[in-house]
């Protein structure tokens, strides 16, 4: 089979792999699309390995069909499903544990459904579970345009909340206010903090963290909980410990890549049982900014690192 690589240069190249060798829990997807995530940007530069077990390639998420499976087991030969992975998406093949597999939703095309596990999963570990959302919140969400963040804010109005965003243009703003984005701040033209303060956040998911995480934090609700996922503005700041303990602020750091696997297939099966309707009559949207190639992931990763994107970027591997 073929896989995208990782070259010296740190250039992407189609090139032959050896076949997945299925073990006795998994099944073998045969990959029709794999979804783009800035994890993989990292994982291209060296900063985010695979973890062990898995193939050194990029992808975290793919749609496709089985074509191994246990005789025994929910899967059957043919069945249409999407997966997440700890990594090897970028391939024509991947073996997956079976509990780390679901149905592609009815009516999905594969590339939405590869762009559901990872967003989705990562969207209802760190606001149901680790930031224990409840109906009544207000929540916000950093770069509300963002695959992640297309998540976040369905999940959150689904659930009952109230959600402020961030976005960078007034494109993006007219796109996450149709997710039903309550207050849409424009980082480049208004100051966060000032916004914050005016609307007290309860539970916060954070792919930004950087220098004015402290001052964001100054302005969160008593007992707030603010989660960091990953620090595209920087991983240092400095807070004042004072405001910190007197509003008795939770600060979070949380990966869904570090869970173990039975945690991601707990999440998964929530997932499934409340999401899963949603999808099927379109009450949540898996929304694709741009489906390419395989051989064009250069391409696809070069939308997310200028920060082109509203919504999910996909790789088609088989038509």
């Amino acid at each position: 089979m073929h896989a995208i690589l990782i070259k010296e240069d740190k250039s992407l190249v189609w090139s032959e792999v050896p076949d997945p060798v299925r073990k006795n829990n998994e099944i073998v997807i045969e990959v029709h699309a794999a979804a783009v995530n800035r994890a993989d940007l990292m994982q291209r530069e060296g900063n985010y390995p695979s973890p062990p077990g898995w193939p050194e390639w990029m992808g975290l998420e793919v749609a496709g069909v089985v074509i191994e499976a246990p005789e025994q087991g929910r899967w059957q030969i043919g069945d249409k499903v999407c997966a997440l992975l700890g990594g090897g998406g970028y391939a024509e093949k991947v073996a997956v544990p079976a509990n780390m597999v679901l149905p592609v939703p009815e009516g999905l095309s594969m590339a939405e459904a590869a762009a559901i596990p990872e967003v989705f999963a990562t969207s209802y570990l760190n606001l149901c579970m680790e930031g224990k959302m409840k109906s009544d919140d207000t929540v916000f969400i950093q770069a509300g345009a963002s695959g992640l963040g297309m998540a976040a804010i369905q999940m959150a109005k689904k659930l009952g909340a109230k959600v402020i965003t961030t976005v960078g243009s007034e494109r993006k703003a007219e796109f996450v206010k149709k997710l039903g984005a309550d207050v849409v701040i424009n980082r480049k033209q208004e100051n966060i903090s000032e916004i914050l303060a005016q609307h007290p956040v309860n539970v916060a998911l954070d792919c930004v963290a950087g220098p004015d995480l402290g001052l964001y934090l100054k302005t969160m609700a008593i007992g707030g909980r603010w989660i960091v996922v990953a620090t595209l503005g920087g991983s240092m700041s400095e807070l004042n410990m004072l405001d910190f303990l007197k509003h008795g602020v939770k600060l979070i750091g949380s990966t869904l890549r570090s869970q173990p696997t039975e945690m991601k297939a707990e999440i998964l099966t929530r997932l499934e049982k409340e999401l899963w309707p949603a999808f099927s009559s379109g009450k949540i949207k898996v929304l694709i900014h741009e489906t390419l190639p395989i051989t064009l992931a250069e391409d696809a990763h070069r939308i997310l690192k200028n920060n082109e994107n509203t919504g999910k970027v996909v790789l088609n591997v088989f038509p």
